[in-house]
């Protein structure tokens, strides 16, 4: 659960993954949103990854990336399971 945390801290994570809802994407139409360069773009969907926030799927030249909601659903179950009162 703390990976998953650590890479939402992160407010070019969360743009990514709001891209990431709409459609899936490859790293170019990533970083077109964004005015920092590719290599940074890449080190930050490594940390997504790592999360299991996002999976990336080789497409001849490309990778493309979408989202994955299950990992980010059972996160917050988790998490809002900590202040249940039994």
């Amino acid at each position: 659960m703390g990976g998953v945390f650590k890479a939402l801290g992160d407010p070019t994570r969360r743009e990514i993954l709001s891209l990431l809802r709409d459609r899936d994407r490859s790293a170019g139409e990533i970083a077109e949103h964004f005015e920092i360069s590719k290599p940074a773009i890449s080190k930050h969907l490594d940390i997504l990854k790592e999360a299991e926030l996002v999976s990336a799927e080789k497409q001849g030249l490309y990778r493309i990336y979408s989202i994955n909601l299950t990992v980010l659903q059972e996160t917050v179950s988790g998490f809002m399971d900590l202040f249940e009162k039994e």
